[in-house]
């Protein structure tokens, strides 16, 4: 497994604003090119304009110029593992291929392993529009 990564989902667990919910993750990705993008959760008081810590991470990503990803590590509060929701398994399946490790943590370590299909089958990606 990717202990940098995971160590970099629990760093910016750490970060992430939640001054409503409490419920803070933090999120790592590795692109193909190797380089290590982080995001964490971000509310609002306006509930719906809140972002979570997979679309952060994927927007430093791109913002870097990043285009894929290899894998990612998502870390919620410890003890139980913290699965992205469903529109954030899109947007990450927007990046990512269907065997893409998905590694949920939380500051210990590993918690569970998933492939992005093992959470979203049958998923819409973009070579369904090609």
């Amino acid at each position: 497994m990717d202990q940098e990564l995971m160590e970099a989902a629990a760093e910016m667990r750490a970060r992430a604003y939640a001054p409503y919910s409490k419920f803070q993750v933090g999120a790592a990705l590795r692109d193909t090119d190797g380089r290590i993008h982080r995001g964490c959760n971000v509310e609002n008081a306006a509930y719906p304009q809140g972002q979570c810590a997979e679309a952060t991470a994927i927007g430093a990503m791109v913002a870097a110029g990043g285009q894929a990803i290899a894998a990612i590590a998502i870390s919620g509060p410890d003890g139980a593992p913290c699965a992205p929701c469903g529109g954030c398994r899109q947007r990450i399946r927007e990046f990512a291929a269907p065997d893409t490790p998905v590694l949920l943590c939380d500051s210990s370590g590993l918690l569970e392993a998933h492939t992005l299909e093992s959470l979203l089958p049958a998923s819409f990606g973009p070579e369904n529009l090609r």
